[in-house]
């Protein structure tokens, strides 16, 4: 046994031991206090001005005070989801079905978690596992470690309050490592990934039941009867939150032609810099110069984009982001694929029926699965994305980044984790919440037989097909 299993088996077996004594003494309340515990422990304002300092400074991506905002209002809307939800024991009893149905926990469970979000993803995780039963082993990225640790401090201080055992969430020992963690995934009972895809193959092939989230790349579509200043001000808020590093930044923007020229303008005013042909070309050969995102232009301020790409003398003043012209979608045309950073690439369609065919190319490109952005004032096209295109959530006449992972105002669940269904190679379609960290319980009781006759379930098919009846 190498010294790193051994380091790591040790480790699981604490938190097996908490999960035990956890699921055997424990009841929704007690669950829901360890949820709010940890909760707490990073939205306290002193402590959340702290880590996202440090999250920032560590690993050199976005920015703190919208780092501040994300820890705060992720972790609230995550709390108004789980709220007076029940999570554990029996939530259903139907004397017809003879069917009870009960909820139990998964056990432990191992998440990774990536250094754009280095403390929402990891709280995020935390307050499901422990709502429901759990316990849970974070394994960072090597520049999330820091504020990862110091994120624990605070949880391990706020479980003292309440008598929780801290071996009901740990760390991967520092330093994190490639070998670590796929010893923590080959002995946990659950994986959850999230972050680069390489780590959601190396989960699904673990041997252990894995939730991966797919490729964030984000197209959004503009037509004709969009309110092009409204659009216009909602991509720029997008966009620019937190440097781009959510998944959920708009990527690329496709306008139909009719009000190409009318959102150039709105663009504009809402802090995009228009670049020429050249322009882009060196934008390109700049992010993409090694196969690999620049890090020099990667999450980074618009001062330090426009500095690196020598843009800082010819920038309009106001210049909050870069708008990229573009043509080309695939491979050989990069600019089409996820960038994380403060650009994205404008594309002119024809039609509506030409700008989703621009986008299906895109996400099969990069990001099938995870989302669609549209900005119409025709319900009817949204209807169409749904039917048409392979997305798993369509974003209409919203802030993309703020909406896809749950918001105040829309109805999807807070989360920092977007299933991309089979499409984006994902066992799940929503976003991870507290209902993929159960398992489910039925006990079935007989009834009365319910057995149909073949012409009950062949009537109307007979009759269609004009083929005589079976016999009973």
């Amino acid at each position: 046994m190498t010294e790193v299993t051994a380091e790591i088996d040790a480790i699981i077996a604490r938190a097996r031991k908490a999960q035990q004594a956890y699921e055997s003494t424990g009841n929704q309340e007690r669950f829901d206090n360890a949820a709010k515990a940890a909760a707490w422990a990073l939205m306290e304002p002193k402590r959340n001005s702290e880590l996202a300092a440090l999250a920032v400074a560590e690993t050199g991506l976005g920015n703190v005070d919208d780092k501040i905002t994300k820890n705060h209002r992720k972790t609230l809307g995550l709390l108004r989801d789980i709220n007076g939800k029940t999570s554990y024991g029996m939530i259903n009893e139907d004397a017809k079905s003879g069917i009870s149905e009960f909820l139990r926990p998964k056990g432990v469970i191992a998440a990774v978690v990536p250094s754009t979000n280095p403390l929402a993803t990891p709280i995020n995780n935390v307050v499901n596992a422990l709502k429901t039963g759990n316990a849970i082993i974070l394994a960072p990225s090597p520049k999330g470690a820091a504020p990862l640790a110091k994120l624990l401090e605070y949880i391990y201080s706020e479980f003292n309050r309440i008598g929780l055992d801290h071996d009901l969430v740990q760390m991967v020992p520092n330093p994190p490592s490639k070998e670590k963690t796929t010893r923590l995934m080959q002995g946990v009972d659950m994986l959850v990934v999230t972050g680069s895809q390489s780590n959601v193959r190396s989960a699904y092939s673990s041997g252990t039941p894995a939730l991966g989230v797919g490729m964030g790349n984000v197209v959004t579509i503009i037509d004709e009867t969009a309110n092009l200043n409204d659009a216009a001000q909602k991509i720029s808020r997008s966009k620019c939150f937190d440097n781009a590093t959510s998944c959920s930044s708009e990527n690329a923007v496709i306008v139909v032609d009719s009000v190409y020229d009318a959102f150039l303008q709105s663009i504009t005013q809402a802090g995009g810099m228009l670049l020429d042909t050249a322009q882009t070309n060196h934008l390109i050969k700049t992010h993409w110069n090694d196969g690999h995102l620049n890090r020099d232009l990667l999450a980074k301020d618009i001062d330090a984009v426009l500095d690196t790409l020598g843009f800082s003398n010819i920038a309009p003043e106001g210049t909050k982001f870069l708008v990229a012209p573009a043509t080309g979608i695939g491979p050989e045309a990069p600019i089409s694929g996820e960038k994380m950073a403060l650009f994205f690439a404008l594309y002119r369609a024809s039609s509506f029926n030409s700008a989703k065919s621009m986008a299906r190319e895109i996400h099969t490109y990069q990001g099938r699965g995870h989302s669609l952005g549209l900005h119409s004032q025709n319900d009817n096209r949204a209807h169409e994305l749904a039917m048409d295109m392979q997305a798993c959530r369509i974003i209409v006449n919203q802030a993309h980044c703020f909406a896809t992972g749950g918001s105040f105002d829309n109805g999807l669940p807070f989360s920092l984790s977007m299933g991309c269904g089979s499409w984006g190679g994902n066992s799940i379609d929503d976003n991870l919440n507290w209902t993929h960290f159960v398992n489910r319980v039925r006990i079935a009781r007989p009834i009365p037989p319910v057995e149909p006759t073949i012409e009950d379930m062949f009537a109307d098919y007979f009759e269609k097909s004009k083929q005589p009846g079976g016999q009973s």
